[in-house]
């Protein structure tokens, strides 16, 4: 579901076709509409002093900037299965932990790419210390990482469960 190397992400059939569609969209109507709103902002006269010129070239950057983000992504994409449910801590799943051995300080996280990123859970990258100090482990594994100030954390690892967000 998500990135497990460096440059391959691993997408549902699902995600991959979502990400696509904004691709298709992204490239095709909404490439002709900001260059409508270009010519329109043109029109009006001295460019210099022209807000809607300024802005609709910037939302024209920012559109490109995605454009690209997202023919990188899918050109490094895999696109298989959401995890097992198998206890073994993988991206795309909800990882539950107990930091240094007390269960009542808990923390649930989705552990995905920031394509994946959710409102109602925090989600961290594969790629991110605490990503990497437990992927692979398994439900009653103690897993380490490095801490920002490189002193190493330990968790338990309580419960690890496919996303179904």
């Amino acid at each position: 579901m998500t990135q497990t190397s460096e440059n391959v992400t691993w997408l549902t059939q699902e995600a991959y076709n979502k990400l696509k569609d904004e691709l298709a969209y992204l490239t095709g109507p909404a490439r002709t509409e900001i260059a409508a709103k270009i010519a329109a902002a043109r029109e009006e006269g001295d460019l210099r002093e022209n807000g809607g010129y300024h802005a609709a070239k910037e939302e024209q950057g920012k559109q490109e900037l995605r454009v690209r983000q997202l023919t990188q992504l899918l050109e490094n994409a895999k696109v298989g299965e959401a995890p097992a449910a198998d206890g073994v801590v993988a991206p795309g799943m909800v990882v539950t932990i107990a930091f240094d051995g007390d269960e009542d300080d808990t923390l649930d996280f989705l552990l995905a790419s920031r394509e994946y990123a959710s409102t109602d859970i925090e989600t961290y990258s594969p790629q991110s210390p605490l990503g990497s100090g437990v992927i692979g482990h398994k439900v009653g594994d103690d897993a380490q990482y490095e801490l920002p100030n490189g002193k190493i954390a330990s968790v338990k690892i309580l419960e690890a469960k496919p996303y179904n967000g």
